[in-house]
């Protein structure tokens, strides 16, 4: 194998490839890259059983031939490259000589025959997205995912099209989150659950500064492949049923609060300075005033107490409910709009946070009993 490619190039694919990457494996041949050479380009593949990454690299091809190397000695050692271009080649003892300017590195190498397939995708069952629409589905939910592995439906979000909206949840047993999108497309019905690990990674390589740029998802039985053209995700499925979430949705609140995000969001953050640790003893506690037209946000802790008053309307019952704060934080990170409706259900009723109008989102939080 013999090939000549940008730096820059290489480094940036060796940077993709590298989340899918095993580290601390006892299956040393995890910890590294494959290398394949063929045509005009170069593929990149990192690959932890579960989770599979490739990369594409435009390169003058010489001899076609593949190789594994070693993934963090082979991405320190692009990076630290003299020169803007760099040429791999490997002998028939797979030795590894990476050459730049009058840089000459010389590493083993491992058999590619080694190396465990990445599931192959047929293109049948296919829907076409943006990637800044997927990539704001995802963000926007996967702090929710279960870190439980006692519970495997519940460590990925699932991932859903009905006709031509598409929804992503995410559930941990204490809260949910729920993305609604309108695709303008109308798609075939489709629902799958996809590790949070996956996604997350693949988050990080989609592009959200235009709404140009599409993600092709294919599926299959076991497995979901994105594909972005130079980049590939492969993913496992995870088998078994999601929760019933619109179930858990109640549909007939007994308060309604309307509230400035912002405001409110800032509010909670400063609660959030007095409760260090132990959240469960020391919840953020939501009061409606007499009036109906402020809401309390008040922290009482072993460091200090907070009391502030939040312009707001209620319809309904009065409240005084205690909550985790690092879960009202979480989701009202991840709302843009100005104004939103609360929805509460008693002392321990699920809080449901919906936009004032429209269904784009609905973030839905268990209280903390007294």
């Amino acid at each position: 194998m013999k090939f000549s490619c940008s730096k820059d190039s290489l480094d940036s694919a060796i940077s993709i490839v590298q989340k899918a990457v095993k580290t601390n494996t006892t299956v040393p041949i995890l910890d590294g890259i494959l290398i394949q050479a063929e045509g005009d380009t170069v593929k990149l593949t990192g690959y932890d059983l579960e989770t599979g990454i490739e990369a594409d690299v435009n390169s003058d091809v010489i001899n076609d031939g593949s190789v594994v190397v070693n993934s963090k000695m082979f991405g320190d050692i692009i990076r630290k490259l003299p020169s803007d271009f760099v040429t791999i080649s490997t002998d028939d003892r797979l030795q590894i000589s990476i050459e730049s300017g009058s840089t000459v590195f010389n590493i083993r190498g491992n058999s590619a025959e080694n190396y465990p397939k990445i599931p192959t995708i047929e293109n049948t069952n296919k829907i076409i997205l943006p990637q800044a629409m997927i990539k704001k589905m995802i963000t926007r939910t996967i702090f929710a995912v279960s870190k439980d592995d006692s519970r495997q439906s519940l460590t990925g979000c699932f991932l859903e099209s009905k006709g031509n909206n598409i929804s992503m949840v995410a559930i941990d047993g204490f809260r949910m989150a729920l993305r609604k999108t309108y695709a303008g497309e109308d798609f075939p019905p489709m629902s799958y659950i996809i590790p949070g690990k996956a996604l997350n990674e693949a988050a990080k390589i989609f592009d959200d500064k235009t709404e140009d740029e599409e993600v092709i998802i294919y599926s299959s039985e076991n497995h979901l492949l994105f594909d972005i053209g130079h980049v590939r995700i492969v993913s496992r499925l995870i088998k078994g049923q999601f929760v019933a979430y619109e179930s858990i949705i109640q549909k007939n609140p007994m308060s309604v609060m309307t509230v400035n995000r912002k405001a409110f969001l800032d509010a909670v953050e400063r609660a959030a300075l007095i409760i260090l640790n132990d959240e469960r003893r020391c919840p953020v506690q939501l009061i409606m005033n007499d009036d109906s037209t402020s809401l309390t946000v008040a922290a009482n802790t072993d460091c200090g107490t907070l009391r502030e008053d939040v312009d707001a309307t209620l319809t309904g019952e009065k409240i005084d409910i205690d909550f985790n704060t690092r879960y009202l934080i979480d989701a009202l990170k991840n709302i843009d709009d100005e104004m939103i409706n609360i929805e509460f259900n008693g002392a321990q009723g699920p809080c449901i946070i919906t936009p004032v109008e429209g269904e784009e989102f609905v973030y839905l939080i268990l209280p903390i009993r007294r």
